[in-house]
């Protein structure tokens, strides 16, 4: 029953997700490029009575010439070779076929669709003119020419300027992108170079290659809407990330009486930047970064800077001293937490606005349970674009 409710549902009309002012782009256009159309080949044509002066898949043109401008099936070689090579077959069928209509309309339109398949014109008007041409039993062979190629003709004119005009790029290139750009060696509309998108340009076009059905859409377009479906998709993801996902929890941390050559010997033994500050319920008071070392030991001044350094960590043995001893002396009082379960995406702003570099990511009762740092957040957006 599933099934055939399934079935049936393939019959409802496919939703219009475009706006009024684009339908009335549509409409007006083509009731534009119609008009033109039908008095420049009229004027065109006045001194051959009885040609008419438009022909009826015309305005199945004007639909794919306007409603959408960027289909393979719209470009200017299609319609005017779709059109105009069709109708060439259909004139063929009325001679060969003319006693048998049904055979020749049969014979005209698969002949059509075949003959725009070789030429690369495939345009669905064209199989109606070379049904027109038997059912109107056309013999003669400029026909072709007036009025199919030239309605045709003024009809891509129409439509480059309209189309122009409101914003839509027409003609639309329809060029594949080369394999080493969608490999990525280029960058192209996949990625550029240096980055891991999901998937490249080259990926598409195999893709493309094992669907083997024509697409009434052009490549770059359906590769730009695809990437956008991925950046969205990769921006919802990063809002379920939680802090707790990502974060460092093995943290090295210090307490505000720690001698500074301890706090300096767990920097350069675990190549870390920072050590946050807790009291004894792990509590954040503050973090030591090597950027209070150097504010310590002035380093501002670059005269014997290396002696100022090993100055201010060896501890001194006296019960009195002029210098910093321990942590808390030099540390950061002014630091910016993090609750485990707060959306990593908050963070990003964090990061790339405000110069922070690490921040204590606390739990329960405002305890440390881990740290965040710029690696972890480049870490988790490379996952998010590899899913």
């Amino acid at each position: 029953m599933n099934r055939f409710r399934h079935w049936l549902q393939a019959f409802r009309p496919a939703p219009m997700r475009v706006d009024a002012r684009e339908r009335l782009r549509v409409v007006a256009g083509a009731i534009a490029g119609l008009l033109l159309t039908g008095v420049l080949t009229e004027w065109l044509s006045r001194h051959a009575p009885g040609v008419p002066w438009l022909i009826a898949p015309l305005g199945a043109s004007a639909v794919l010439v306007f409603g959408v401008p960027a289909s393979p099936l719209a470009q200017p070689w299609a319609v005017v070779m779709g059109n105009t090579a069709s109708a060439l077959v259909g004139i063929v069928c009325v001679h060969l076929f003319g006693g048998a209509a049904e055979l020749a309309a049969a014979i005209a339109v698969g002949g059509a669709i075949g003959l725009m398949f070789l030429l690369r014109c495939l345009h669905p008007p064209g199989g109606a003119a070379a049904l027109l041409m038997v059912l109107s039993g056309v013999h003669d062979w400029r026909f072709v020419l007036d009025p199919v190629l030239l309605n045709s003709v003024l009809m891509v004119l129409a439509g480059m300027a309209y189309n122009g005009v409101t914003g839509r790029k027409y003609p639309h290139p329809q060029t594949a992108v080369p394999v080493a750009a969608a490999s990525g060696t280029t960058g192209d509309a996949g990625g550029t170079v240096g980055e891991s998108p999901a998937f490249s340009g080259i990926d598409l076009d195999t893709v493309l290659a094992h669907y083997n059905q024509v697409l009434d859409i052009p490549r770059d377009d359906l590769q730009a809407i695809v990437d956008e479906a991925g950046l969205l998709a990769a921006r919802r993801r990063m809002t379920t990330l939680r802090c707790a996902d990502v974060m460092s929890r093995d943290v090295k941390t210090v307490e505000w009486g720690t001698p500074l050559q301890e706090a300096w010997s767990l920097l350069r033994t675990h190549h870390i930047k920072a050590l946050p500050v807790v009291d004894r319920a792990r509590r954040v008071v503050g973090i030591v970064t090597l950027a209070d070392f150097m504010r310590g030991a002035s380093l501002d001044v670059h005269e014997d800077w290396a002696a100022r350094l090993r100055h201010l960590i060896r501890s001194t043995p006296a019960t009195h001293s002029d210098k910093a001893e321990v942590v808390g002396q030099i540390m950061s009082r002014q630091v910016r937490v993090a609750s485990a379960d707060r959306p990593l995406a908050d963070l990003v702003p964090l990061f790339a606005a405000t110069g922070h570099h690490h921040i204590p990511i606390v739990g329960e009762e405002a305890r440390l349970v881990g740290i965040l740092t710029q690696s972890d957040l480049v870490s988790a957006l490379a996952r998010v674009d590899r899913l």
